[in-house]
């Protein structure tokens, strides 16, 4: 019985331009160890053929009914594949393309179908004939280092050649189309996080793979053996975990009535899905490499031109200037870990670890920019927390922001609350203004999906850090050039502490804000 088995292997992003919407990176490396649920797989160079890269679809999170790109072009090299996708301009590809540039999703994974593959003696499956079927933005690298890197200059950049590292890989072994036997049921599908195998692929048989777990005692012998890297229990541990594996090699044969808890490798996370919406509506810029304190000069008196009768006198106002001043705080978080956890625990671990500190990191920055927004914006006129005075505070604040500043406004910020008012705004017949499809007179765009949209011009930035009733300051009506952040990159620094072996992993970075026109933020004030 022939068998086509489906794999998908997780690589690094490269680059990421959010102004063209581009993501390159590195889509399959060669000749290189990636463990999959049935063991270690190596594809050949050259061995992927590539169909028309404008028929490759990016998927987010391998969901065939999910697509949030297309690709653009391939390159193949005798070391790996690299791939660059066009990221569509839909909501649901707005929000995978803030993930990936703030490097909370951060790996593409490749889809393919193998043709032909064989064991070496090692036990590796070489994989020498294979067809892409599609790309997939993912969340979690095979490996820490497996990160966003860098993001675009511009389009012409070229995108470095990196490492290869191994890659996380899911193994899906799709059954046969029926022939001769119709009835026969589909091999349900084998997930990363659910590391199972149903019909573990050979290439010199198709049989189920055999374990001698046969007692909780196996089980837990064999578990730990895997963990230090026995490759054998590694494949036994995993065939055990099989929740629909044949009688011959079932517990329920055995008489013994047991089935291993499932751990799933994600971790339920309430911290922030979606980076830092508030910095997207400022301006931004990268800190000093020195100094506390930031000093930018600022115009106070302007030279003036007058309208002289012949012969009159030059008009003469000399330009007076003095000093914004910003002072540089530091923002950091730690976490301490034994050197047991450090050692008996899998990757993931501290993959999640860094992974929350980063999250916390980007509440608290986020937090300290909406305070001072509050502390240095001009209070609006006071409107009534609905439809009708939302619109009377946005349409007066985006005329005075611009008399203030002579730039225009065009960032709207709010809380929850302000979100769900702008989600049940109707017209007077019961017709949703922000939130129908195409409907005439359409006053923007607001979705329950996505907390980026528009309104009224305004672009729509929803953060879970700005107050979450509609009360003074749930929301601002912002010039970018009003405000300046200055940040440093975020880095990560761990420490020994020899009296108990425990390690603590830090995060750390700098920032200053500076209000350059106050009167170009405009606070929501509640009647």
């Amino acid at each position: 019985m022939n068998k086509t088995m489906h794999l998908n292997l997780a690589s690094s992003i490269e680059s990421s331009d959010t102004g063209r919407r581009l993501i390159s990176g590195v889509v399959l490396p060669f000749n290189t160890i990636g463990n999959t649920s049935a063991g270690p797989v190596i594809f050949e160079s050259g061995s992927v053929e590539i169909p028309d890269a404008k028929r490759i679809k990016l998927l987010a999170m391998h969901q065939k009914n999910d697509p949030i790109g297309r690709a653009q072009s391939f390159t193949t090299t005798q070391d790996a594949i690299y791939g660059t996708f066009k990221v569509s301009a839909s909501s649901r590809g707005t929000d995978y393309l803030t993930l990936a540039a703030e490097d909370l999703i951060s790996s593409l994974s490749i889809g393919v179908d193998v043709l032909k593959a064989k064991e070496n003696e090692e036990g590796v499956l070489v994989i020498s004939s294979a067809r892409m079927t599609e790309v997939s933005l993912v969340e979690s690298p095979a490996y820490a280092e497996a990160v966003v890197t860098k993001v675009a200059a511009n389009e012409a950049e070229e995108i470095p050649t990196p490492t290869p590292t191994e890659s996380e890989a899911i193994l899906d072994v799709k059954a046969p189309e029926p022939t001769e036997t119709p009835a026969e049921a589909a091999t349900p599908v084998v997930e990363a996080s659910r590391p199972i195998i149903t019909t573990p692929y050979n290439a010199l048989n198709s049989q189920t793979v055999r374990h001698g777990i046969t007692s909780k005692g196996a089980y837990t012998m064999h578990k730990i053996k895997a963990q230090l890297g026995n490759d054998e229990s590694k494949l036994w541990v995993t065939a055990a975990e099989d929740m629909s594996l044949t009688a011959a090699d079932g517990f329920a044969s055995a008489g013994i009535g047991f089935n291993p808890t499932q751990y799933m490798a994600s971790i339920v996370s309430t911290q922030g899905n979606f980076g830092r919406p508030a910095m997207e509506t400022v301006s931004r810029a990268a800190l000093p490499p020195s100094g506390l304190t930031i000093n930018r000069p600022k115009f106070t008196t302007y030279p003036t031109t007058t309208v002289e009768a012949e012969s009159g006198a030059v008009s003469e106002t000399d330009a007076v200037s003095e000093y914004l001043s910003a002072t540089v705080s530091k923002y950091s978080g730690m976490q301490t870990i034994s050197i047991e956890l450090l050692e008996r625990s899998d990757p993931g671990f501290f993959d999640a670890v860094t992974t929350e500190l980063q999250n916390n990191y980007n509440k608290v920055t986020e937090t300290a920019l909406i305070s001072f927004l509050t502390a240095q914006g001009t209070q609006a006129t006071a409107q009534a927390a609905s439809s009708a005075g939302l619109i009377a505070f946005a349409t007066e604040s985006a005329p005075a922001a611009y008399l203030a500043t002579s730039y225009f406004a065009k960032n709207y910020l709010c809380g929850s609350s302000q979100w769900g008012l702008l989600l049940g705004a109707t017209d007077t017949t019961g017709r949703p203004i922000y939130n129908a499809a195409n409907p005439m007179n359409n006053g923007g765009n607001v979705a329950p999906t996505s907390v980026r949209g528009n309104f009224l011009g305004l672009d729509l930035y929803v953060s879970r850090n700005v107050v979450s009733t509609t009360i003074d300051e749930s929301a601002f009506v912002i010039t970018p050039e009003a405000i300046t952040v200055f940040e440093s990159p975020t880095a990560y620094m761990s420490v020994n502490v020899v009296a108990n072996l425990q390690i603590q992993v830090a995060i750390y970075g700098y920032m200053a804000l500076m209000a350059n026109v106050g009167a170009g933020v405009r606070r929501y004030n509640l009647t």
